[in-house]
């Protein structure tokens, strides 16, 4: 975090842990966020794309952003997925999440009907003249109506209540041109990038974090890259994106999203159950592929790795020093 309660660092959008039943399992999750918070993340993002927010209840969503509030007890800042199907329920989950003690929500653009600009920026203005918490945009163009420049610029310039946005397109002159834009008349607007493979290039150009889902099976790698990147050292930054992108690629190949992040912190010690998302044999064999491709990749890192929030933590630093060492091995 930084002045003006400007969002900074990277954020996880944690998986969801789900027991035999198919329910929240809150006593895992709880011991995620510790371990997430232990390994070095500078905060955290339920009911993200990662966290499958689509696949809960509107009454689970705000379930397991309680838990994550209450466990996180205000050692990070918890930004909250408030997207709803509707104008109404967004807002009145925006307010709820805000009471909780959320730093802000994040809001996907209108999915499943194709908006227009304009009709985007009238969504977004009509929910940040009515909600009592701060609004972060996420424009991911792969699930839902594009963000474009002009729509963002407007908002931050007519709306308070709207303080950043993430994009996750991975689009980096996008991002380029978002910021000089926005950030010479709102200096405290924060920049978030949710695409890993160009996390470092992100952040080199002036972004101020990630919300990113690896950084749910490895937050000391991508924490690193993070503090490589605001250190200025463009080299260490550049080898430890050449380190973290394998894994983004491999996890995010599995082709049923997230399922192949859920698959590599299986290699960390968490099971985390089977998503809602029924899977053919075929799909779920793809998944446990995925599983052994990523053990390989960082075998001797698995087994050393901390699992739970009642082992004691080693530093960052020797963490970060032995997962590098360990996935060159």
């Amino acid at each position: 975090m930084a002045q003006s309660n400007r969002i900074t660092g990277i954020l996880t959008p944690n998986i969801v842990p789900l027991d035999p039943r198919g329910n929240v399992d809150e006593q895992t999750l709880r011991g995620y966020v510790d371990w997430l918070i232990a390994h070095g993340v500078d905060g955290l993002y339920p009911n993200g794309s990662t966290g499958e927010f689509v696949r809960f209840t509107a009454a689970e969503r705000r379930e397991i952003a309680r838990i994550v509030i209450d466990q996180a007890a205000g050692r990070v800042p918890v930004l909250v997925g408030a997207a709803e199907a509707n104008v109404r329920e967004t807002i009145e989950a925006c307010d709820a999440y805000g009471e909780m003690g959320a730093q802000a929500v994040a809001i996907v653009a209108p999915y499943y009907f194709k908006l227009s600009d304009e009709g985007v920026y009238s969504y977004f203005r009509e929910i940040a003249d009515a909600v009592s918490v701060n609004v972060t945009l996420y424009n991911i163009p792969l699930f839902a109506s594009e963000i474009d420049l002009a729509t963002v610029r407007r908002l931050a310039e007519e709306c308070p209540r709207v303080v950043g946005i993430k994009d996750s397109s991975g689009d980096l002159p996008h991002m380029m041109r978002m910021i000089a834009a926005i950030r010479p008349q709102r200096p405290e607007f924060s920049f978030l990038t949710g695409w890993d493979a160009s996390l470092s290039a992100m952040l080199l150009m002036g972004a101020d974090g990630g919300t990113n889902a690896t950084s749910g099976v490895v937050p000391e790698l991508t924490a690193a890259v993070y503090k490589a990147c605001k250190a200025g050292d463009l080299s260490e930054a550049v080898r430890l994106q050449n380190e973290l992108t394998p894994l983004f690629d491999t996890m995010i190949g599995t082709g049923e999203f997230p399922e192949g992040f859920r698959a590599g912190l299986r290699t960390r010690g968490w099971d985390m159950g089977r998503s809602r998302q029924p899977m053919t044999a075929a799909q779920y064999d793809k998944s446990v592929q995925t599983e052994a491709k990523v053990r390989g990749m960082m075998t001797s890192y698995t087994n050393g790795a901390v699992t739970s929030a009642s082992a004691t933590p080693e530093s960052i630093d020797a963490i970060v020093r032995r997962v590098l060492s360990e996935l060159k091995a």
